[in-house]
């Protein structure tokens, strides 16, 4: 027994001398002399060290020194000449946010606190270089911390900020992990009631998560990630919980969701295909006395209206009154055409059929194919647009917006060109031989035909 105690008292006595090591560190937090080493090492305890989080929290001007730290790099944010060497260095200062967040101790304190509205700055940049990709993963990392609690006073405060605007940008934009964290977080955001109902309230907040989602499985598609398909996917299906999402989404899912698109990136994960199996079921077709709703749905557009509201229609068509002008925007990946301009039509392609749109106009969502957006100007100018997909939408307020993946003006292309396009795209068509090259050319086949077929009736 003597033995024994002699071989574990030096472990207790170095454990008691890192504790101390560790108090030190946190100690030395609000000195500038010796924070950059504190933060260095205290990120790397963060996960082994169970009370460090009320450590921080609780020693006299430790948060402080860490806000500090972050608004100490604003200035290099915009413009962006931000360096690794700051990167990193506020990064370690992030992952002991993360701890906070992390803490049911602190974690409610650091909501009133209102600490993460000091990392959406980070998230608001779009630089591609290494550093700007590693702060604005680890400021998701912080958010993401929070949302892991599934706690309802995390979700409302994260419906009070610009959370989701911000994480739809990172999900169309960013690197494939920064993708699956922000989608992760939209999950989180979408499993809480008072989540869902926020995204479901409006068209544009629908819209927008749907357009998002579609795009991320065009691109999955071409480039597989079972880990991001699979947070996608959970998005999708928590939306179809919602009776009126439902029935948009039975003409806005992706094709690629319900064929054998992802059968091989789903091959060894059967929670996901789960996950995808009861979605598809839940979009099937209503029947019976649901005849009604299913003759809107094989309509021109979705009535988007009935889908998303549970007033009745006619209601609220009367209290839109009878505006003479409605206020357009159009938004391209590529370019911006219109912001809030009025304007007199707008006549769009959609996969039900081409459709005109004047001032109190039913409100709709309906999903573009390829073809030509013709916008006629209130000075009686006409602007002829060739979209490749995307969304459009006509609120109950008049306004109309259309989200497109890519858009160009109609006087770009020329029709010999495109012509050829075509030819090569037919060749390539029928030269593919596995089953992706097959899929990209009829992407590619497909859009020439929309081109040529444009521009020839234009």
């Amino acid at each position: 027994m003597q033995a024994n105690s002699a071989v574990t008292a030096p472990q207790n006595v170095m454990n008691i001398a890192e504790k101390e090591m560790i108090y030190q560190w946190v100690l030395d937090i609000p000195n500038p002399e010796t924070r950059e080493k504190a933060l260095l090492e205290l990120s790397k305890k963060r996960e082994t060290v169970s009370d460090l989080a009320p450590m921080l929290w609780h020693t006299f001007g430790t948060v402080a020194a860490l806000l500090q730290e972050i608004i100490n790099i604003y200035p290099s944010i915009s413009p962006a000449s931000l360096t690794a060497y700051q990167s990193n260095r506020v990064c370690n200062a992030l992952a002991l946010l993360q701890c906070l967040a992390s803490h049911p101790e602190t974690r409610s304190a650091f909501l009133q606190a209102n600490i993460p509205l000091f990392l959406y700055p980070f998230l608001h940049t779009t630089s591609k270089s290494r550093p700007f990709e590693y702060l604005r993963l680890t400021s998701l990392g912080v958010i993401g911390a929070l949302v892991k609690t599934d706690e309802q006073e995390v979700i409302t405060f994260l419906l009070t900020t610009e959370i989701i605007p911000l994480c739809l940008r990172i999900m169309e934009s960013g690197t494939d992990l920064s993708k699956t964290v922000a989608t992760f977080i939209l999950q989180k955001i979408l499993l809480d009631d008072s989540g869902l109902n926020y995204i479901c309230q409006t068209y544009d907040r629908f819209s927008h998560v749907a357009m998002i989602l579609g795009k991320m499985v065009l691109g999955l598609a071409k480039e597989q990630s079972a880990r991001l398909l699979k947070h996608v996917v959970r998005c999708y299906f928590r939306l179809s919980d919602n009776a009126r999402a439902r029935e948009a989404l039975r003409q806005c899912l992706p094709d690629q969701l319900k064929d054998n698109t992802f059968s091989s990136c789903l091959a060894e994960d059967n929670a996901t295909k789960h996950f995808l199996v009861q979605l598809l079921k839940n979009l099937e077709p209503p029947t019976g006395n649901s005849s009604t709703m299913a003759s809107l749905v094989r309509s021109q557009s979705i009535r988007f209206l009935s889908a998303m509201r549970n007033t009745n229609l006619a209601e609220k068509i009367i209290s839109r009154g009878y505006a003479d002008q409605m206020s357009f925007t159009f938004v391209a990946a590529n370019h911006t055409f219109y912001a809030n301009q009025s304007v007199k039509q707008v006549d769009v392609p959609s996969l039900n059929g081409a459709f005109g749109i004047l001032p109190n106009h039913v409100p709709v969502l309906a999903v573009l194919k390829p073809g030509v957006v013709i916008v006629t100007e209130d000075d009686g100018a006409v602007k002829k647009v060739l979209v490749s997909s995307g969304t459009v939408t006509v609120n109950d307020d008049s306004s109309v917006q259309i989200l497109a993946e890519e858009a160009h003006p109609l006087e770009n292309f020329d029709l010999q060109a495109a012509n050829e396009a075509l030819r090569e795209a037919e060749q390539k068509f029928s030269s593919a031989s596995s089953e992706k090259d097959k899929a990209e050319a009829q992407i590619a086949l497909e859009a020439g035909q929309a081109i040529v077929a444009a521009i020839s009736a234009h």
